[in-house]
């Protein structure tokens, strides 16, 4: 019979003839036949069509009672023929088979169910069964390959193979972390060639949060369609060429832009790292490898940390075009955030596809070589290499979606238009599948946990930063000195005038010659005759003063800083052009930024080797729960950060105790999902995470500088509602991987 199928046309012929005569089995045997031949296309052999079709197809032995291993009799005869591929490869046959054959014939597929037909009615009731018959066959057969693949997985062993995608999956993790605090670092130096108000530099800090949301949702729901390497593959190349791009863009909505693409990039990575890495991990291994894998996030603060304290205060690392073009070492540095995202698109290009998503998608050859290549990679490490891998046949799901034939002659436009159609629509699906009755329940819990912990935690971490500014500001503040009355004449002034106010003085033919005036101000006094020539000023206002007979000459003494002043035959002859806003000149301010987010970051090192080495003996819901609540009681020490040193202080003891229960979170979100839904759910969740960080950041920070109580208030509540609801999830340990 192999001879009367090495054509297109006899094969389709075939497959119509075979259609035909299920149709007349007997409705007992229909059932079994059906579930046969899923199966048989599922695990690509194709030895029903070597055997002699004139006959009904007997009901051989069920794969779920052995057949798995070599060591198996029944799977040892079944190897003789139809699973020969799994191990040599397809033959040409079979690839014929595999391009032209379009799902398998349906039982109901005979002409008593055209429309109008005396058999439509039945049709279609039998259609709504058909359907919820797949699906309980699906998840029958998912359950089956849970337990199957947990088997395999241990046979493969943790080794080198795991350690290496370890280390590459760690640097798109370590891209995240850098994204977070690019903007915060370079917003000091940017705001200055941007010419950036307040509410720029807001919007410039969230938007890379709003492009992670959007980032997380999309790449979580199309890794669970078209692979876990392959839509992280995209994201990272899209991060890293709107980084590479931001750090060349010269205006402020260029930058915008592309930061927020960048940001759209990078969300992909936190749901589909920690789905990636835990389907190639055994049970007893899965809890500490995910957590250890965390640490990246850590580093990647840590990198960009360093790397912000090394480059952007050396102003010498820049060049410039004339006024247009401006590359100063802010843009540099921007330009080396980018170097952990390449290195990740480099080394992940080497590694596999996931093996449990090409068996949830029926893809039994692709699988089986890549859990090979595994169990070889370790045992060849191990000092094993004539170690076989004994497993020849793996359990595939059932697939249930509609295969369309476009042909060859449909638009190439059209094509496309059908595949993102296609793919949009199970995308919906699986989004409304976290929502069914079964996973119901967790979904609402899990966003109740997220929203609440990213809320007190990305809220808390931006508003220490603004209250150890707002504590530096008072403390400057009251250094400032103040003179009164002053008659001052003929008198030349050519050395910086610093955190002064100066009321009701009269000054007459004097001289400010290159100098700098920081936060100086003068009130109700009076200039006449003087010279202003070359200066440069930050925060500095006159305020109900009279000038009388005066000349500003080359200064950026703008009109906005003379407040209800009188300027009477006074002259401003080339004023220095630029932004006219106000900024910090002084680079200790940057310098203890990068130095508070450098020891915020290291403090999570302690949590993070505890979370690893305990996550997998007491469990992921005592962590979680146990984590939330040490940093809810830790909020209230918050009361007595008075000083720089206390808020520090304060701030890495809250990062070293949380840390542990976002790792707890991280895990257990990643096992309480199937498979075929397991990015999308967490994509879904971690959009849900950078929305509640939007709203934390907006919220604590209009409270800096007015009170301590309601920040505290609103992190506690939050920790303590979060930990509440932790308890009610289901404990995920010693459980294998759905």
């Amino acid at each position: 019979m192999e001879d009367n199928y090495q054509n297109r046309t006899a094969f389709i012929k075939g497959a119509k003839d075979i259609a035909k005569e299920v149709k007349r089995q007997a409705s007992k045997k229909a059932g079994r036949t059906v579930d046969r031949m899923n199966d048989e296309y599922s695990r690509r052999s194709y030895s029903r069509f070597e055997e002699d079709d004139d006959d009904d197809y007997p009901v051989q032995g069920s794969q779920d009672g052995g057949g798995y291993y070599r060591g198996d009799s029944q799977a040892a005869n079944d190897d003789e023929g139809g699973h020969s591929d799994s191990t040599e490869g397809h033959d040409e046959d079979d690839e014929i088979y595999e391009g032209e054959y379009q799902g398998i014939p349906r039982a109901d597929s005979g002409k008593g169910s055209l429309a109008g037909g005396p058999g439509s009615v039945r049709a279609g009731a039998q259609q709504f069964r058909d359907i919820g018959v797949s699906e309980a066959e699906r998840r029958k057969d998912q359950e089956e390959l849970a337990q199957q693949y947990e088997t395999i997985l241990q046979e493969c062993g943790h080794g080198k193979f795991q350690w290496t995608l370890y280390f590459v999956l760690g640097l798109a993790l370590m891209a995240d972390g850098v994204e977070i605090f690019v903007v915060g670092f370079v917003l000091p130096s940017a705001e200055r060639d941007m010419c950036l108000s307040e509410p720029n530099k807001s919007m410039l800090g969230l938007i890379v949060y709003f492009g992670m949301m959007v980032g997380a949702f999309l790449w979580g729901a199309l890794a669970d369609r078209i692979g876990r390497r392959q839509s992280l593959l995209i994201s990272l190349s899209i991060n890293s060429i709107f980084s590479f791009f931001s750090s060349f863009v010269q205006g402020y909505s260029t930058f915008l832009f592309c930061r927020l693409l960048s940001g759209v990039g990078i969300g992909g990575s936190i749901p589909i790292v920690f789905s990636f890495y835990s389907e190639f991990l055994a049970q007893e291994k899965r809890g500490e490898h995910l957590s250890w894998l965390c640490m990246f996030w850590m580093i990647g603060g840590i990198y960009a940390s360093a790397m912000a304290w090394a480059i952007i205060p050396h102003y010498g690392w820049s060049f410039q075009m004339g006024s247009a073009y401006q590359f100063h070492s802010w843009r540099v540095f921007v330009l080396v955030c980018a170097f952990p995202c390449v290195a990740a698109i480099a080394a992940l290009s080497a590694m596999p596809e996931s093996p449990r998503f090409y068996l949830e998608n029926g893809k039994h050859d692709e699988g089986w070589m890549i859990l090979k290549l595994v169990h070889d990679t370790n045992m060849r490490a191990k000092g094993y290499p004539e170690k076989v891998f004994s497993v020849t046949t793996i359990k595939t799901v059932k697939q249930t979606d509609e295969l369309v034939d476009t042909g060859t002659d449909t638009p190439v436009w059209q094509r496309y238009r059908l595949k993102i159609t296609g793919l949009t629509k199970q995308i919906r699906n699986n989004i409304l599948a976290c929502f069914r009755p079964e996973y119901k329940r967790t979904t609402f819990m899990l966003m109740a946990v997220w929203f609440s912990m990213s809320f007190s935690y990305y809220g808390l971490t931006v508003w220490f930063p603004d209250m150890i500014k707002y504590i530096q500001k008072q403390e400057y503040e009251s250094r400032t000195k103040t003179y009164s009355k002053e008659q001052v004449a003929h008198v030349t002034f050519n050395f910086t005038l610093e955190n002064q106010v100066h009321r009701e003085g009269h000054y007459f033919n004097d001289k400010f010659l290159n100098l700098k005036m920081k936060s100086m101000v003068f009130e109700d006094s009076v200039f006449e005759e003087c010279y202003f020539e070359d200066i440069t000023s930050t925060h500095t206002f006159f305020r109900n003063c009279t000038f009388i007979a005066s000349l500003f000459y080359n200064t950026d003494l703008f009109k906005y800083r003379f407040v209800n002043c009188k300027l009477i035959n006074s002259t401003f002859l080339h004023n220095k052009e630029g932004c006219m806003l106000d900024f910090s000149d002084d680079f200790n301010n940057a310098y203890m930024i990068y130095f508070v987010n450098f020891l915020g970051t290291l403090a999570v090192l302690p949590g993070n080797i505890v979370s690893a080495l305990l996550m997998d003996k007491i469990g992921r819901l005592r962590m979680l729960a146990g984590s939330s609540i040490i940093s809810c009681v830790s909020c209230f020490f918050l009361m007595f950060g008075n000083s720089e040193s206390g808020m520090i202080a304060l701030l890495c003891l809250f990062g070293g105790i949380s840390i542990a229960s976002w790792n707890a979170l991280d895990v257990i979100t990643v096992e309480l999902y199937p498979s075929d839904k397991r990015t999308t759910a967490f994509g879904f969740l971690n959009a849900l995470c950078k929305l509640a960080a939007v709203l934390g950041i907006s919220i604590f920070q209009s409270f800096v500088g007015i009170t301590k109580a309601v920040p505290i208030i609103f992190a506690a509540g939050a920790l303590a509602a979060g930990s509440f609801l932790a308890t009610k999830l289901p404990e995920t340990r010693g459980q294998v991987l759905q």
